[in-house]
């Protein structure tokens, strides 16, 4: 009782959903520390039976979360914006990129750009001369960190924001089951999934920090720095990278992944540009052509090859591809998190395009660049296979064979730091929105500590106990059943997203016409003026108001409804509204606000339109409750704005009974959020 009603006093934290993920953890940990054998069979034990009954499953859904978003953005859905209709992205298309890249897979791609390709090139899944290994030494790499990594990041991303910034529900996981669930998603349901992805999350970071802490180990003594890459040094690195994490961590979002994740892709970056430079340049060029092709043209027959018919490759199929979509799927709930908190304002088909085709690419270069330069220097030169049983230090090794091997060295150092850094920084945010009951509160900064001491207890313990191959298997455990909620919300978002074009489709039922003819030249003299923010104003004050208040009192007095009228004649843009008040649903709202527009020169010059005389025109646009565009209603009168008003709430109630129940029906506090 004291645990629970600190929790709920001093923490964010939803008490259900820490104490039990808390409690698996600890579980995990203490059965580590105190039957390290038995637990080391256990883990071995459950992974053989996951490659054995459920590889087939991951495959498949991958598949299904690519051709997924290939149908969404391609169809008409994918004009929808990831809020209303008139928001614009909060970042640039490029800061975007660079904090989305760095969240998603940084880390890995330092660990394992020189690593994978040379690893797959002398192994027994290439066949052929030379040349051919090579090109499908590449090919299985690309497979691994393209299209299908994306997805999994942009199914969840693309759910948690469409839901979040269109529905108006809170940002969290169980948000994005609404339209299957309804209000069951804030009840122990919702719960239950938080604790899903929670423990998935945990450690699918955790596993990133391991291998950041080998490779940064490996840096400082290829370096000659220190003279042995030992666990104490791992534990040490992991301590202060972390301590610098829970630092950036308290700084927020918009401050700290931004600034560090613009500054670590400028660095890799560079990174990369030296080493095509450096290295055997028109090679590499030319590889990059053939890598993308060989790929793309590959990518159906990869997409669906569980090896049923090579039993020899089924070892090499499940230690490789069916553990990184388990890693993915370990990841998806941290990095879609920190996607989708980024990308407010994006076009359904614009986000899908950013998150899959440019990472993509970038992916595509960044592994020709460094992997086919591995092999090439290894075919030319040789030494580097020497260092396939310690992965960690190949990158350093391979910069060694190229000029100022210090610097460069230096410089990977820096990159693998800064993408250790923000990984654990937006981990930390996001496993604090997973745990909190409120996800639109700010978590007390003590909780990033929190995080920051249980990842790395559980990273050291597991480290200590089998190294990187613990952490992998118990990634592959915890993503199985995430990976099932994740084919779910493939179909909730298909369902909200057809409740929302029909909704925002719908027709008005005309229930008065206008322009009817007997004011025309009033209306005429008006069109020929051109109105400035005081006209307006007078408009809002004299007839806007008038109307809404007179259809106040009718519906007060005589339907017994709660209506508010708002006028706001202070802010930048005046604007009035009426407010019709509906328990459990959204209320009806229509406002009239001041809009300027610029006015082009020539048209101020253009001696055929007197009537023009200012570089600024100003209209009274309406607004809706659901976002919807408005429309100018300045030529209306007091009874036609009315009946205006009148059609619109027509169409409200007509909604209300049909699929506005998928778009208005939930809590009416989270939608004040």
């Amino acid at each position: 009782m004291v645990l629970l009603k600190f929790i709920e006093m001093r923490s964010s934290f939803n008490p259900f959903v820490i104490i039990t993920t808390l409690s698996v953890v600890l579980l995990l940990l203490f059965s580590t520390l105190i039957f390290p054998e038995s637990m080391q069979v256990g883990l071995n034990w459950v992974k053989s039976a996951i490659f054995a009954h459920f590889s087939w499953f991951y495959i498949l859904a991958f598949s299904c979360f690519l051709c997924f978003l290939f149908i969404l953005s391609l169809s008409s859905f994918g004009s929808i914006k990831l809020g209303m209709d008139e928001e614009e992205p909060e970042f640039s298309f490029v800061s975007w990129l660079a904090m989305l890249f760095a969240a998603g897979m940084g880390v890995g791609l330092m660990f394992f750009g020189v690593t994978e390709p040379l690893t797959h090139y002398f192994s027994d899944i290439t066949s052929g001369n030379a040349q051919q290994q090579q090109q499908q030494a590449l090919l299985h790499t690309l497979f691994h960190w393209g299209l299908h990594a994306w997805a999994v990041y942009a199914v969840i991303a693309l759910a948690l924001a469409y839901f979040a910034f269109r529905y108006k529900l809170p940002l969290a996981l169980r948000s994005c089951f609404y339209p299957l669930f309804k209000d069951r998603i804030n009840g122990k349901l919702g719960d239950l999934i938080d604790i899903v992805a929670l423990i998935a999350t945990l450690f699918g970071i955790i596993t990133t920090l391991g291998f950041g802490a080998t490779q940064l180990g490996a840096g400082l003594v290829q370096l000659g720095w220190l003279s042995e890459n030992h666990f104490g040094l791992q534990v040490a690195i992991i301590i202060i990278v972390m301590s610098l994490a829970i630092f950036s961590a308290v700084s927020g979002v918009g401050k700290g992944v931004k600034m560090l994740s613009e500054i670590n892709l400028g660095l890799a970056f560079t990174l990369l540009l030296f080493v095509l430079i450096a290295g055997p340049t028109l090679y590499l060029l030319s590889a990059f052509n053939d890598n993308l092709g060989t790929y793309l043209s590959n990518l159906m027959s990869l997409s669906f090859n569980t090896y049923s018919y090579d039993s020899d490759h089924s070892g090499w199929f499940t230690g490789w591809t069916v553990l990184y979509w388990a890693w993915w799927c370990s990841w998806a709930p941290f990095v879609g998190l920190f996607i989708a908190r980024i990308s407010r304002g994006r076009t359904i088909r614009e986000f899908i395009f950013g998150v899959l085709a440019i990472p993509t690419l970038f992916s595509v270069l960044w592994f020709t660049i460094f992997g086919n330069s591995a092999i090439w220097f290894e075919n030319h030169f040789g030494g580097l296979t020497d260092f396939l049983a310690v992965p960690e230090a190949l990158l350093f090794e391979f910069l060694h064979r190229l000029p100022l091997p210090t610097i460069t060295s230096m410089v990977a150092l820096a990159v693998i730091a800064l993408f250790f850094i923000t990984s654990a920084d937006s981990g930390i945010y996001v496993l604090n929105n997973i745990a909190s009951r409120d996800k639109s509160q700010s978590a007390p900064k003590w909780q990033a500590v929190v995080w920051g001491v249980l990842m790395s207890i559980v990273a050291i313990t597991l480290l200590s106990m089998g190294g990187l191959g613990t952490l992998q298997t118990m990634t592959l455990i915890v993503a199985l059943p995430f990976a099932m909620l994740m084919l779910l919300m493939c179909a909730s978002l298909w369902k909200g997203v057809s409740a929302d074009k029909k909704y925002f489709a719908t027709k008005i039922t005309p229930t008065s016409t206008f322009w009817t003819g007997d004011s025309w030249k009033e209306r005429l003299g008006q069109m020929l003026s051109q109105t400035q923010e005081k006209d307006i104003v007078k408009f809002l004050k004299r007839t806007a108001l008038p109307a809404m208040g007179e259809l106040r009192q009718e519906l007060i007095n005589v339907h017994n409804l709660s209506v508010e009228v708002v006028q706001n004649f202070e802010q930048e843009e005046p604007s009035v509204e009426i407010h019709i008040k509906k328990d459990s649903m959204r209320d009806f709202v229509y406002g009239i606000k001041s809009v300027g527009h610029n006015i082009a020169e020539h048209l101020i010059k253009d001696e055929a339109l007197p009537h023009i005389q200012h570089d600024m025109t100003y209209q009274p646009i309406t607004y809706f409750f659901d976002g919807r565009t408005g429309y100018d209603v300045q030529y209306m009168s007091k009874n036609e704005l009315i009946a205006d008003i009148l059609k619109q709430y027509e169409r409200y109630l007509s909604l209300l009974a049909d699929i506005g129940q998928e778009f208005m029906a939930h809590e009416q506090a989270e939608l004040a959020e």
